[in-house]
C-alpha cells in the first residue's frame, strides 16, 4: 500500500512541480516587467513579434498556443498603449496582421534587460540553463506525441 501512496503524494507530482516553477518564475518577472508596463502575456506576444514585427493574429496565437478570445484582449491593450497596430489584409478581410510601432521597436532594447535577469537568478551556467530548457521542451513533446499510449 506504501508504493501507491507514494504517487499520490503532492512532492511526487511532475505537475506540481512544473506548476510551482511556472509560478516562481512568473513571480520574478512581475516587477521587470512592471517597469515596461506589460503584464507576462503581454510581454510573450511582444517576444513573438520583436522575433518578426508582422504576423498575423492567427500566428501569434499558434505560436504562443492561444486562443483568438485570449489573444484578442492582450493584442486591444497592446495597441491601446501604442505598441502594436492591427490592420486587415486588403485581400483578405478575414485575416489581422499586427505590426510593431515605432514605440513597440523602441521597447525591445528595454527589453534586454529581463532575460539577463531571469538567467542570472537561475544560478545556472549558461550549459546548465540550455540543458534544463531542452529537457523540459522535450518532455512537452514527449507527451503530446505520446498522448492516449499508456497502459492503464
Amino acid at each position: 500500500m506504501a508504493a501507491i501512496d507514494e504517487y499520490l503524494k503532492l512532492d511526487n507530482q511532475l505537475c506540481f512541480v512544473l506548476y510551482a516553477g511556472s509560478r516562481a518564475i512568473t513571480r520574478m518577472y512581475k516587477p521587470l516587467l512592471d517597469e515596461l508596463h506589460l503584464t507576462y502575456p503581454q510581454y510573450l506576444v511582444m517576444l513573438v513579434l520583436w522575433e518578426d514585427d508582422s504576423r498575423s493574429v492567427t500566428d501569434i496565437g499558434q505560436r504562443l498556443q492561444l486562443d483568438s478570445g485570449t489573444l484578442t484582449p492582450l493584442l486591444k491593450r497592446l495597441e491601446s498603449q501604442g505598441l502594436i497596430i492591427r490592420k486587415r489584409l486588403e485581400s483578405d478581410e478575414r485575416k489581422v496582421i499586427v505590426a510593431l510601432t515605432p514605440e513597440g521597436k523602441k521597447l525591445k532594447e528595454k527589453a534586454v534587460a529581463v532575460p539577463k535577469e531571469l538567467f542570472c537568478r537561475s544560478g545556472l551556467g549558461e550549459k546548465e540553463f540550455m540543458a534544463l530548457k531542452d529537457q523540459i521542451t522535450g518532455l512537452i513533446s514527449r507527451m503530446e506525441t505520446r498522448s492516449g499510449e499508456c497502459e492503464k
